[in-house]
């Protein structure tokens, strides 16, 4: 479903994604199925949104960005593209950015081009975001600091490293949360 008042120029829509008010879609933008782009998101052109992605109110979603599958972007998050603009000055390539397959971004995050947030992180609301995220971690902040470990269905895991919610079980190898 797209509603009557978005502007939508891409051909790239997976089925089943819902597209709300007033929301700005360019034409090279490629976006997955059964996502929710809610009221007044603007994506740009060299854009790709995974399957099953939810995009709240007030987003931007600049040339350079990615998000997997599964992902999670808050109200009024801000994506940035070059770490240098100037007015007049048009990059030829921009700063690439990923989010990565189940990542959550609190409302009101930034996120810093050229990096990329792990599988599964979790950044708390407000957030500046300028450096790389690793895999199942919680940060928050300004700038965003490490706070933690986090489950796959986003419970904080203690020193265990097992998920009390849903009994998930991690282990380290090599400086970085895997589940096993």
């Amino acid at each position: 479903m797209f509603h009557q008042t978005a502007e939508i120029q891409t051909k790239n829509i997976g089925e089943g994604t819902v597209i709300w008010q007033y929301c700005v879609i360019l034409e090279g933008a490629k976006i997955g199925k059964n996502c929710n782009i809610c009221f007044n998101v603007f994506i740009e052109n060299d854009v790709i949104i995974g399957h099953e992605v939810v995009i709240k109110s007030g987003v931007q979603l600049w040339d350079g960005v990615t998000l997997e599958d599964n992902v999670f972007v808050g109200p009024n998050a801000t994506f940035t593209n070059d770490l240098l603009p100037r007015s007049g000055q048009h990059l030829i390539e921009y700063n690439r950015t990923t989010v990565k397959k189940g990542a959550s971004i609190g409302a009101n995050v930034t996120v810093i081009c050229g990096i990329t947030i792990g599988k599964y992180a979790m950044i708390g609301a407000g957030s500046v975001v300028t450096k790389n995220i690793p895999d199942y971690t919680l940060w928050y902040g300004n700038p965003a600091q490490f706070k933690g470990f986090i489950c796959q269905c986003a419970q904080k895991l203690d020193k265990t490293l097992i998920c009390k919610k849903c009994n998930r079980k991690y282990r380290m190898n090599q400086g970085q949360l895997k589940e096993f």
